[in-house]
């Protein structure tokens, strides 16, 4: 085992390393208000979602650019996706869930150049997503709906003995929503990042280096696909909980 660690062999491979939160300047501990690798990492995904629908669309033409049109099929796909999950009722609060959708997508992306760090794989950083649209989505359920919004626990369409033990069930459901709502996102980021890392590592070994190489762009391939559906899954269970909220009645 000494030998390998020498030769930088696989007593060295860490594959989850590359999660540990470090600050930017320095070696002391991570504190409240210290600046860290997740802090550039989201800092990055704000500036490059800017950049895309700020920048990008400040000078629009009847012929689009790349960067015009990249971000005008984002804008339409999301509000496609929240008018017909939602319906018409749902589009004033587009703004927040396109908002969730490009950050979220970039900060996937950003997180699959090398080197980088992966903010979204740190159920710190999705728990802050998946609460606040848990929070939101609730405070607006009874602001729309008054008291009228616990009708979403009862399922009238159910046998009356049925609808107590529906309605326990009903309560659990949606208090754990905020929960797999950020672990699916942070758990699905981290794993494939965590692969990427051991396929990479064998790659040391010339028995299975080539191997190891297919494997990588495979995994890597996978990744592309996979950052740009937990995106798109965070905002379409955003959508269906907000219609939840407009629409309480079962």
């Amino acid at each position: 085992m000494a030998d390998e660690a020498k030769t930088g062999g696989l007593a060295e491979f860490h594959p989850m390393d590359q999660f540990i939160v470090k600050p930017l300047f320095g070696d002391g501990a991570v504190g409240m208000f210290t600046v860290t690798n997740v802090t550039l990492w989201l800092a990055l995904a704000v500036v490059c979602s800017l950049a895309l629908m700020v920048l990008g669309t400040s000078k629009r033409a009847t012929i689009p650019t790349r960067t015009q049109s990249i971000a005008e099929l984002a804008y339409g796909f999301v509000y496609k996706m929240v008018e017909d999950v939602t319906g018409k009722d749902g589009l004033k609060y587009f703004p927040y869930i396109f908002t969730l959708f490009i950050f979220i997508l970039f900060s996937n992306y950003l997180a699959l150049i090398p080197m980088s760090f992966s903010p979204t794989s740190h159920i710190a950083t999705t728990a802050v997503l998946g609460f606040g649209v848990f929070i939101f989505i609730t405070v607006l359920g009874f602001v729309k709906n008054g008291a009228g919004f616990l009708s979403l626990f009862w399922v009238s369409s159910a046998p009356l003995a049925l609808r107590p033990i529906l309605a326990v069930v009903e309560v659990i459901s949606y208090f754990v929503r905020p929960v797999s709502h950020s672990v699916r996102l942070a758990g699905n980021i981290m794993a494939g990042h965590a692969v990427l890392k051991v396929f990479a590592t064998f790659a040391s070994l010339a028995i299975v280096a080539p191997l190891s190489v297919l494997g990588v762009v495979a995994i890597y391939a996978l990744e592309v696909l996979v950052c740009g559906i937990q995106a798109y899954v965070f905002t379409i269970l955003t959508c269906v909980y907000l219609k939840d909220a407009l629409h309480p009645h079962h």
